[in-house]
């Protein structure tokens, strides 16, 4: 029986989407909203080099950055869970590829769009059943108006279901399957293997038997980071309730939520990593960034 690893845990994810660009091609192609005749062609990866690395937040986000043979680039980021500083993050990133797609003294002319894909496995908006969340610059008065170059899509994995049936299903949902199912009690949707040759290879890529014995213990350590991380998290949380009790549930939400932070942060300490916190905000001020805007980027509260 064949055996599976979570394609959404860093390991996984860099080596099915960030070596092989046919199958993020692919993927792309089915999950972005790419007019027909718009669809990649080809693509190539780009440094990951962006913004400085936050070792305390490294388990929760994983990227890779291309650009296809029109020059469109694009961010695909795996978060596992979700916080408003995520969600300024991969904005910021979006935006700065955008940016930095022209050198000093270079013509406007050339800029390309940016697509900014997250692949969320926590909950982005509760009040609502709809998983596929696309953001794009329109017009407040007119919504047919749109500014062309920047878009941004955010999928939120635990809530998607298919809504065909086997051998029917399109390829956008093929793709959730697989990123949703594989790995899930060490298990695969195999029947998907015969849908197109690159959903194919992406599961052969996610056996477990496609890894060393040192990947495996690193895969491991992956999701052992990230149920502490969470367990933790939800500890602090009902702390903040119980705090609250008596002065409201939104001011306990509110405490609890802060004393995860904080929690967060003294185990990051605990680590020797609030040194690289700091590096990182010093980094964006020298950079030009304002204080304030690195603060709320890196999720500092002083």
């Amino acid at each position: 029986m064949k055996r599976y690893l979570d394609p959404k845990s860093d390991l996984v994810f860099k080596r099915v989407f960030g070596e092989h660009a046919h199958i993020l091609r692919a993927f792309l192609n089915a999950v972005l909203p790419l007019p027909e005749g718009e669809k990649i062609v080809s693509l190539e990866y780009l440094s990951p080099e962006q913004v400085p690395e936050i070792p305390i937040l490294k388990f929760s986000i994983v990227d890779v950055r291309c650009e296809d043979q029109l020059g469109r680039r694009f961010i695909v980021e795996m978060q596992m869970e979700w916080s408003e500083v995520f969600l300024k993050r991969f904005f910021f990133n979006t935006s700065k590829a955008y940016v930095q797609q022209l050198d000093k003294g270079e013509a406007f002319e050339y800029i390309q769009p940016v697509y900014g894909l997250c692949l969320l496995n926590d909950y982005y908006d509760r009040k609502t059943e709809d998983y596929y969340h696309h953001f794009k610059i329109l017009s407040v008065r007119d919504p047919k108006r749109e500014i062309q170059g920047l878009q941004m899509v955010l999928i939120e994995i635990p809530k998607f279901k298919s809504l065909h049936a086997p051998g029917a299903e399109t390829d956008q949902e093929i793709w959730l399957r697989y990123l949703q199912e594989t790995g899930k009690h060490e298990k695969g949707p195999e029947e998907i293997a015969a849908y197109t040759p690159e959903v194919k290879e992406a599961l052969e890529l996610a056996q477990v038997a496609a890894f060393s014995r040192g990947e495996m213990e690193a895969y491991d350590r992956y999701w052992d980071a990230v149920s502490t991380h969470k367990s933790l998290m939800n500890a602090k949380l009902s702390e903040g309730i119980a705090l609250g009790h008596g002065k409201g549930l939104e001011e306990g939400l509110a405490r609890g939520l802060e004393a995860g932070r904080a929690a967060g942060i003294e185990e990051g300490l605990s680590q020797g990593k609030a040194l690289a916190l700091q590096e990182a905000f010093h980094k964006l001020v020298a950079s030009g960034m304002p204080p304030e805007q690195a603060r709320s980027l890196l999720g500092m509260d002083f």
